[in-house]
């Protein structure tokens, strides 16, 4: 016999069917990195974070799906004048991420739009009041005047400006190319200026060098003629020491004193005679007697300071040539 239903089980499935559909319906599961805000009859009461969470079915209804990760927003290419009144076209990228969830669903309508046409707007503003050469060399702080100003302008709206990074900047050709010409100038210039830097620095080396050479050389002169000064001085001070003791000799009436002094400068004038190169044959035009007598004097002394057997040894001996001829008197 079949299984009939009765009113009252029909009723009884329903309503369970109705239980698990509200249980279904009152159970919402967040995925990560994302918030759902709760309406409750148009207005909104809470914020679902992820996980799973309990509303009133029917009453609570989800109002909006907020991602909360930081996310990317390309800025297309737009036309922008310097301050110079140049043409650039210009490109970038914003990087945002949403904090209240609340505020950036019911603050501002069209989110991505908004951040979109506000950065568009101050690229405008702030690199226009930039001249050509400040806006292609100073990238870092154009990119931090824009994220100052944007986001204080999105705080409103619960998001946070993480960084706005300008891709590129295309300047007209005809203005590169006066650029190129521009920097090749410099750079000849500077090169310009180094050569001839380096030939001012070789040239002061060099003169210093034959400076230092002049000033060793002087004082080197002058080491030499103090000296040789010096040295005369020395032999001054002999001369005249021996010149005191032929004259304090003479004094006492040494003969003998006075004629060694005078035989020692008549051979040494003889000497310097007879050295003179175009010297063959001297001629010597003085008395025999008188040479003799020095002699005999010199021969007197060396009797005194030598004894007898000296004297007769250099006697013996032979009497030295003052010049390459033979000497006639």
């Amino acid at each position: 016999m079949p299984f009939a239903l009765t009113g009252f089980d029909i009723v009884v499935i329903v309503l369970l069917v109705l239980i698990v559909l509200v249980v279904f319906m009152g159970v919402k599961q967040v995925p990560q990195g994302f918030n759902y805000t709760i309406e409750r009859f148009g207005r909104y009461t809470k914020t679902l974070r992820p996980g799973l969470n309990l509303i009133i079915p029917f009453i609570d209804v989800v109002g909006a799906r907020m991602n909360m990760m930081e996310q990317v927003l390309d800025v297309p290419s737009q036309e922008v004048i310097t301050r110079d009144n140049a043409t650039v076209t210009v490109n970038g990228v914003t990087f945002y991420q949403v904090l209240d969830a609340a505020r950036a669903a019911y603050e501002v309508a069209g989110l991505e739009y908004a951040v979109l046409n506000l950065t568009m707007t101050n690229i405008r503003t702030v690199m226009g009041s930039m001249d050509l050469d400040e806006l292609l060399s100073n990238r870092d702080e154009i990119n931090e005047r824009l994220l100052k100003v944007v986001d204080a302008a999105v705080e409103p709206w619960g998001i946070k400006i993480t960084r706005i990074e300008i891709k590129d900047i295309d300047p007209p050709r005809d203005l590169v190319d006066a650029m190129a010409r521009q920097m090749k100038a410099e750079r000849d210039k500077r090169a310009s200026i180094l050569e001839a830097e380096g030939k001012r620095q070789s040239e002061i080396l060099k003169a210093e060098g034959e400076k230092q050479a002049r000033i060793l050389e002087a004082e080197g002169q002058r080491e030499a003629a103090f000296k040789d000064a010096e040295a005369r001085e020395r032999l001054a001070q002999a001369e005249a020491k021996a010149t005191q003791d032929v004259s304090k000799a003479i004094a006492e009436g040494d003969v003998q004193a006075i004629n060694y002094f005078v035989a020692t400068k008549y051979v040494e004038a003889l000497k310097e005679v007879a050295r003179a190169p175009n010297q063959k044959v001297l001629m010597l035009p003085v008395e025999a007697t008188s040479i003799l007598g020095a002699l005999n004097g010199i021969a007197e002394i060396a009797k005194e300071s030598f004894g007898e057997e000296a004297v007769a040894r250099r006697r013996q001996g032979s009497v030295p040539r003052t010049g390459p001829g033979e000497r006639d008197a």
